[in-house]
């Protein structure tokens, strides 16, 4: 790395920065680009305080990468290079940024800011300053922490450095880095300017570049939907008509929305309370295959604008769900569980919750609840309660049937892409895109169509109401819009029911499930449940398949070895030497010598690694010491407390070395380690 004063206007106008013009009339600079600081968080008269003390800047891969120690050197830089490339709102240069949030918050007061878009209060992902520089955050564009997303570089590899700075040391902006560290500061950059490079040359050109990666698959499907995939532009106009006439039918009304807001339920995660704190062995895994967006293809959605139905019994209801997607409001009173082992009813879910019995967030029984839930959800609750009286009100149907043509060739083919491409040499690039853009489908279903807005403004952060009415009637007009939030809420809800099949199969074998996967005992006497299920959601795609005149192998693409990999179905993954489950999203397997961890909140690693240190890497102490009364000190979790410091703060700081600096510090995120207790 060289120091801030090494960049120069002649260094600047003899690197090669190619520029790129929009429909919008703003050029871009063509150029990858990051930024990053390190900081230090300590403690100064009992207040919790935090700082920057170096930063670096890179300006294309291969490129010199440059470094300064105070706000002062980084604006000094940046005026230079906004001088010597000309920028300004209309002209700018594209600065990423791995988890933009964080560096924005001790970055915000020393800048003037044009626009600030966030996706939530303190998370901004794209910040435009006076200067024509914007700041993005490739952090939210991969989904990746820096180390994953170095490991998943194809063009250009570089490792990501750990370990190599503590972050315990106390550094002002006059400590000396060694070279180790400074080697360390650099590698983050080049990770970043790696990793953007590669996203220009997949895009085309830096203005190209989603913002985030649903943005990405969002943007291709509507191009399915539109155009003609190959140059973007729309390939008739019969296809943009006939695809306008779709969404122009699948509207809401305020109301409806609220409704269907309020109905969406997400994946289910819980365990058999008879099996919950208990050691297991010989336990069977079984996982869904590509779980969401077999759904979106095997199943029927809302495709048209809800209709109240005035329904005055259950039967009536049963027969409305023939040809309705149906919502509605529930009230049951003394409802109790059939099964036992496994309860659906989510607390989190019910209004007007009395005399009730919970586990783990799940209702067992109850003398009164009310819900808002589909017909999927009320057959899984047909199957797993009884009541004593049941009232519905606010019922609504949607006529359904499968998700449009253009919808359904994006899934297959981003399916395909996925299976076909891994592994395959010089094709690396295509799978992780195809793969990560197979996993975001289901997420741009349901994005939220009336959220308040995050505003910056006046060096604050606040949010701006929005007005449903206005927000929905925008939503209903859009001539952009190819999605209906409606089919995201049956998305989960056939989910839901995919993985409860198999709990209702399992039985009392049944040990735990999360969204797309079942553990179990005695896996071979539900082997005829996993060829029916199997046999019965491939006979659903090519029904769909046939009523789309599909090509049904599209349904199997094969691996690079020639096996073939069916949408839908259960995956034995293995069995399990021991399980122990403590509850949703808390389990520790053992695995052919190895352990695994996954508990909501905890690193995977740092929380097992202490486990098995401190009970000498013996199996029965280790599922032992995993109970509810499990502790991990601050220092071995690996989670961080983030402490939000608003105001100024001037102060005299002696570092690691024992050298006293006066430090300011216009605002800040203090970090310290945090312990960690179920």
């Amino acid at each position: 790395m060289k120091p801030f004063s090494e960049l120069t206007e002649q260094y600047l106008l003899e690197l090669d920065l190619p520029t790129i013009n929009t429909n919008k009339k703003i050029t871009y600079i063509n150029k990858e680009c990051a930024f990053d600081i390190e900081t230090t968080s300590t403690m100064y008269n009992d207040e919790k305080v935090a700082f920057s003390y170096i930063w670096m800047l890179g300006l294309g891969l291969g490129n010199d990468i440059f470094y300064g120690r105070t706000w002062k050197d980084l604006l000094t830089t940046l005026k230079l290079v906004q001088r010597v490339l000309g920028l300004h709102e209309e002209r700018r240069l594209v600065i990423y940024v791995h988890n933009l949030g964080y560096e924005f918050q001790f970055m915000r007061k020393y800048f003037t800011w044009e626009s600030v878009f966030a996706i939530d209060e303190r998370k901004p992902i794209k910040a435009l300053c006076s200067l024509g520089i914007e700041f993005r955050d490739s952090y939210i564009l991969s989904g990746y922490s820096l180390e994953n997303t170095a490991k998943n570089l194809t063009q250009f590899k570089v490792k990501k450095m750990v370990g190599d700075l503590d972050y315990s040391l106390i550094r002002t902006p006059k400590t000396p880095l060694t070279a180790v560290e400074m080697g360390y500061c650099e590698n983050d950059i080049v990770v970043v300017l790696a990793y953007i490079k590669e996203q220009i040359m997949l895009s085309g050109c830096i203005n190209r570049i989603p913002l985030t990666n649903t943005g990405r698959v969002r943007s291709y499907v509507r191009n399915n939907c539109y155009y003609d995939n190959t140059n973007h532009r729309k390939s008739s106009k019969g296809k943009y008509i006939r695809y306008r006439k779709i969404m122009n039918d699948l509207t809401l009304t305020p109301e409806t929305y609220q409704q269907l807001k309020t109905c969406f339920m997400g994946g289910f995660t819980h365990s058999n309370p008879e099996h919950t704190n208990k050691v297991h062995r010989n336990v069977a895994s079984i996982d869904l295959t590509s779980s969401y967006p077999s759904v979106m293809l095997a199943e029927k959605y809302p495709m048209s604008r809800p209709k109240e139905l005035n329904v005055t019994s259950i039967d009536e209801l049963k027969q409305y769900m023939n040809n309705y997607c149906i919502m509605f409001d529930v009230k049951l009173e003394n409802v109790t569980n059939t099964l036992g082992y496994e309860s659906y009813i989510s607390e989190s879910k019910c209004r007007n919750l009395s005399g009730a019995v919970v586990n783990n967030g799940r209702v067992f029984q109850a003398e009164s609840l009310t819900m808002t839930i589909t017909d999927v959800d009320f057959h899984i609750i047909s199957k797993g309660y009884k009541w004593e009286k049941i009232a519905i009100k606010n019922v609504y149907g949607f006529m359904k049937n499968y998700l449009p043509k253009p919808i359904v060739e994006s899934i297959l083919n981003l399916y395909q892409d996925k299976t076909t491409l891994k592994g395959v040499e010089g094709k690396e690039v295509e799978y992780l895109l195809s793969k990560g853009m197979l996993n975001s489908v289901y997420g741009m279903c349901v994005t939220d169509v009336v959220k308040d807005n995050s505003v910056y403004e006046s060096n604050e952060w606040g949010v701006e109401t929005v007005d449903v009415v206005e927000k929905i009637t925008e939503y209903n007009d859009s001539k952009n819009r190819f999605l209906y939030y409606a089919w995201g809420i049956w998305v989960t809800a056939y989910a839901r029911r995919n993985l409860w099949t198999g709990i209702l199969a399992m039985g009392s074998d049944y040990i735990y499930s999360d969204t797309d996967s079942i553990k179990t005992l005695n896996y071979e006497k539900h082997s005829k449940y996993v060829d029916w299920y199997n046999k019965n959601v491939h006979e659903k795609l090519l029904s769909m398949c046939d009523h789309y005149n599909l090509d049904p192998e599209l349904l199997t693409p094969k691996t690079r070895d020639g096996i073939p990999k069916p949408m839908g179905v259960w995956e034995f993954e293995g069995n399990y030497d021991m399980f122990k489950t403590l509850g949703a999203k808390r389990y520790m397997v053992l695995e052919d010598g190895k352990y695994q961890l996954t508990v909501a909140g905890l690193s995977k690693k740092n929380g097992m690694d202490y486990i098995i240190e401190s009970n000498d890497n013996d199996a029965e102490k280790i599922f032992n010491a995993f109970n509810d009364e499990l502790y991990i000190p601050a220092d071995k979790t690996g989670k961080m407390t983030h402490t939000y410091i608003d105001d100024e703060m001037k102060m005299a700081i002696t570092d690691y070395l024992g050298n006293t600096e006066i430090v300011t510090s216009k605002s800040a995120i203090h970090l310290e380690a945090c312990d960690f207790t179920l």
